[in-house]
């Protein structure tokens, strides 16, 4: 149960830097899905009177049903609404140094972009202009008596 007075949720829409890695855990055969997304943003330069794009890069992981669907239906390129929740891990490396990072756990995922790209995917039932993909309450390795069974379809 989270706190009333804080909120981890992060919304980005980007473009997609490429295909999703898609692993599967052995203990659980539980798919992970890894990719990045690129956000863009314009920004006045007053000293040179132009306007400049700075691109910000993104890491996304994605567990479940949703790593699955990642993986069979992004591609390098593809623009796409994300929500989620900033996650940071540690770990050590192979030469015993402590490691981490943050990364965003995806819980929601909408394709975006023309029509034509969209024709690419075949539309869930009663979706005809954007495809949705809402994650099961699937947040970590460790959590126990979450089951793959509570997604809604």
């Amino acid at each position: 149960m989270r706190d009333v007075n804080s909120l981890n949720k992060v919304i980005l829409i980007g473009r997609l830097g490429g295909k999703p890695d898609l692993r599967y855990l052995p203990q659980k055969e539980r798919a992970v899905a890894r990719f990045s997304i690129a956000t863009n943003e314009r920004f006045f330069n007053p000293a040179t009177n132009e306007s400049q794009v700075r691109a910000e890069w993104h890491r996304l992981i994605a567990w479940g049903k949703l790593a699955e669907f990642c993986e069979k239906y992004l591609t390098q390129g593809k623009q796409v609404y994300v929500e989620g929740k900033l996650r940071t891990r540690s770990w050590q490396d192979r030469d015993g140094n402590k490691r981490s990072t943050t990364e965003i756990e995806a819980q929601n995922i909408i394709l975006l972009g023309r029509r034509e790209e969209a024709a690419e995917v075949e539309p869930f039932p009663g979706e005809a202009s954007r495809t949705e993909f809402p994650a099961a309450e699937e947040s970590g390795i460790a959590e126990e008596g979450e089951g793959e069974d509570d997604v809604p379809f």
